[in-house]
């Protein structure tokens, strides 16, 4: 049987098993999909279990997307691009990493029917899942991407990768049609994102990458200022089914089933 799981800190939150393991039995494949909190130093041990042929695949989630990249043997031209990794396979008796988030904020984007071209999108957080979509609005024609987060240097790194990126300071906010709440605030019940939101005009479009809570108060608050909102739960399925691809070759379903699962 093959052995499948995703790894990060915290993880109690992560439903990616329940996604992977109904799409195993669906498909009638012989595997078994985990999660498991690791440690910094857990992530060169995982690794070598893959190396040595124990685990067959591993979904990447915060804080581990960047750190993993230096037990690996290669990077696809994408995980390379964003220095970001999510999904790891062996192939040819290398351990290879990939980055399938890109694809899945994209194809999260075509489901609502949201038109990015020309906008002006601004980013809140810089961890390991905002290189990726940084690209993914890229490719969909985002006229400007402004980011601010608590640590600046972080955001100044990401820079690095993207050169057109503007910096703010944390606690300002420029003028945007969308913006994105890629930090961990909202995780908790408690958490709160410093936003003025009566200063900000209604009509935007208020993100969260977090799905689970299905609303944050970044989202809750958003919408009583009438703004549209959504969360990362179409990404986390897409970026999950072309993760399952990658691994079994077969393109899984995403129909209402699943969506009420």
């Amino acid at each position: 049987m093959k052995k499948y799981l995703v790894i990060g800190n915290p993880i109690e939150h992560s439903l990616s098993p329940k996604l992977h393991n109904h799409w195993i039995k669906e498909n009638n494949i012989s595997a078994v999909y985990d999660k498991k909190q690791l440690n910094e130093n857990d992530i060169e041990g995982i690794i070598n279990e893959v190396k040595n042929e124990k685990i067959d695949g591993i979904n990447v989630t915060i804080p581990f997307k960047k750190s993993v990249i230096s037990f690996l043997d290669q990077l696809t031209p994408l995980a390379d691009q964003t220095q970001s990794v999510n999904t790891i396979f062996r192939k040819n008796n290398k351990v290879i990493g990939d980055n399938t988030d890109i694809g899945g904020f994209e194809l999260g984007f075509k489901h609502i029917n949201y038109d990015l071209k020309n906008k002006k999108v601004f980013i809140l957080g810089a961890g390991g899942v905002v290189s990726s979509i940084i690209l993914a609005l890229k490719r969909l024609g985002a006229a400007k991407i402004s980011l601010s987060n608590r640590t600046k240097k972080k955001a100044e790194n990401l820079k690095k990768i993207h050169s057109d990126l503007e910096v703010i300071d944390w606690g300002q906010t420029p003028d945007f049609n969308m913006i994105i709440n890629a930090t961990s605030l909202g995780l908790k019940n408690d958490d709160q994102i410093k936003l003025d939101y009566a200063g900000i005009s209604p009509n935007k479009l208020f993100y969260d990458v977090i799905y689970n809570p299905g609303q944050t108060n970044f989202l809750l608050k958003a919408k009583q200022f009438g703004n549209q909102i959504e969360n990362g739960k179409m990404m986390f399925i897409y970026q999950a089914q072309l993760a399952f691809k990658i691994w079994h070759n077969i393109l899984p379903k995403i129909d209402k089933k699943l969506l009420d699962l």
